[in-house]
């Protein structure tokens, strides 16, 4: 889950319709500047289903000590604690679960779930806010991911809907990349980040060499992305979420009631001239201003 504090308590967006966002940005990346994904069907469907897994966890949501819901949040961005929210081996079948589900399916789309995976593990994780006793079963994971994704590179390499060039070591890396960058953007648009930022790693560009993409906060719920990386100067992005009363539950089933009972928004906006009209609560869009990308996200 992902969380963003109200006057009155939470919106509350679920980690699969966080990864529909994610997927959203990615259907629309590319320009005469940024490189569009390749194979295309393949890495779209990775970062729109990379958080899947999370989906019978996210219908019960739970909550942390302080009784608020236990979600990704602002203060959680760039941070690696975000195991003080969630049982390792909780989020271990989470991970583990979301690379299962599209496997047997889709070998290239399983790669890129699996590598985000590990990089969250390997790479970003606070090996000091896991319990001692834990550790093992962490580094198990990890090992255990790294032969699924050697096996999952042996399946594409056989598989004839894959090029030698979409398999390669550098496209692989590029589209892994994206699924990063993407998924960045989508978590900053959902709990309105305000702080500086950028999109993790310098995304590949047309003619050679990378660029990164830089996120700055303009205001209130409004983000700025530099240079700009999408195809189309006017987008209309939506997804689900839910606004949940109340700042502390007294248990999770208490948080879960009030879940339930609160009504699905789809939240949207459209681009219209320079004029932006709302068609819902919270919104979010595309505005070329120059080369940037405006995000912009109202709540009532």
């Amino acid at each position: 889950m992902l969380r963003l504090e109200t006057e009155t308590g939470w919106w509350l967006v679920t980690h699969p319709d966080h990864a529909r966002l994610a997927g959203a940005f990615a259907e629309h990346w590319g320009n005469d500047r940024f490189l569009r994904p390749k194979p295309r069907a393949h890495v779209l469907k990775g970062i729109s289903c990379h958080d899947d897994g999370w989906a019978a966890r996210d219908a019960a949501p739970q909550i942390t000590r302080q009784g608020k819901p236990s979600a990704f949040s602002s203060e959680l961005v760039g941070k690696s604690s975000a195991f003080e929210e969630i049982d390792l081996a909780d989020y271990l079948a989470v991970r583990s679960r979301a690379v299962r589900l599209i496997a047997a399916e889709d070998p290239y789309a399983a790669l890129l779930i699996s590598m985000h995976t590990y990089s969250l593990l390997n790479d970003h994780a606070d090996r000091s806010t896991i319990a001692r006793d834990k550790l093992p079963l962490l580094d198990e994971f990890l090992v255990r991911q790294k032969a699924l994704q050697q096996s999952l590179r042996e399946q594409m390499t056989a598989d004839s809907r894959f090029t030698p060039a979409d398999v390669s070591e550098a496209k692989v890396l590029h589209n892994f990349r994206l699924l990063q960058a993407t998924d960045n953007l989508s978590l900053l648009t959902c709990v309105d980040f305000r702080q500086p930022a950028h999109l993790l790693h310098p995304l590949p560009v047309c003619g050679g060499g990378h660029s990164r993409v830089e996120v700055r906060s303009t205001g209130p719920r409004h983000f700025v992305l530099d240079p700009y990386p999408f195809a189309e100067p006017s987008l209309t992005f939506s997804f689900p979420a839910r606004k949940v009363g109340g700042k502390i539950f007294e248990s999770a089933a208490d948080l879960q009631r009030r879940f339930q009972d609160a009504k699905v928004e789809i939240l949207s906006v459209h681009r219209k001239h320079e004029l932006i009209e709302c068609c819902g609560m919270l919104i979010t869009t595309a505005a070329l201003c120059g080369r940037r990308f405006c995000i912009r996200l109202d709540y009532d």
